[in-house]
């Protein structure tokens, strides 16, 4: 079973495409509805290694006639990724739902063992202009634990709406990522080259507690040694 228009409505609780993006924010401002929304998908398919949203936002929500959105095919993600190879950083403009970079991840995904991945190791930057894009990039992110920075607005102009911090807080590859909004200060302004804040902000939310991301990265990289020594000593005595 696929994510088909019948499935997302459901999923979302709404009987109108048009709805999703105003109804995926409150479940995303949500920690508790949007872990167990998260779940809900989860049980209808666990092949998180493509976006699930791409023909749902293309035939519902896209604006092709202004905006132009028609967005990469998942073949073509995949190979301009293989192309361009994996770093430790990613970097992507007009990011739209996140096809590309989901592709991006999965492949860096696939290059570690499980025992050796580490979400903080990776962080993905997304600029996206499109309020109606902005949810659905922010779910593909968070269900997948990805650490990721979305930059709301205009990347020429330099306008924008707001920075979201999306943070896999237990540092766990099979671990949800928490939503934070970035503070509408002088620092954040600096910091991620931000011309002006537009109107319409976001709501002050914050999550993470960064103490507590801090020790379960110091653990894991602690356990990630230990593993290896394992590794190194069965290998020698083997």
């Amino acid at each position: 079973m696929g994510f088909n228009i019948e499935t997302v409505n459901r999923l979302l609780k709404i009987d109108e495409p048009f709805k999703a993006p105003g109804r995926l924010m409150e479940i995303l401002l949500d920690k508790s509805l949007r872990e167990q929304t998260f779940r809900e998908f989860l049980e209808v398919s666990t092949d998180v290694s493509f976006d699930w949203f791409h023909e749902y936002f293309e035939d519902e929500q896209a604006d092709r006639k202004q905006k132009k959105q028609d967005f990469t095919p998942y073949s073509v993600a995949r190979l301009l990724n293989k192309i361009v190879g994996s770093n430790s950083s990613y970097f992507e403009t007009a990011a739209g739902t996140g096809g590309i970079t989901i592709s991006q991840w999965w492949q860096d995904c696939l290059k570690e063992s499980p025992l050796y991945y580490l979400p903080h190791e990776h962080l993905y930057y997304c600029e996206e202009l499109s309020d109606r894009a902005i949810p659905f990039l922010l779910f593909n992110l968070s269900i997948r634990g990805m650490n990721a920075v979305v930059w709301h607005g205009d990347s020429l102009e330099r306008t924008c709406r707001g920075v979201f911090l999306i943070e896999n807080a237990k540092d766990d590859f099979l671990a949800f990522s928490d939503i934070n909004v970035m503070p509408y200060n002088d620092t954040v302004k600096k910091h991620f080259d931000v011309k002006e804040w537009v109107p319409d902000s976001y709501p002050e939310h914050i999550e993470t507690d960064s103490e507590k991301w801090a020790a379960a990265v110091l653990q894991n990289l602690e356990l990630r040694k230990k593993w290896g020594d394992v590794f190194e000593r069965t290998s020698i005595n083997g």
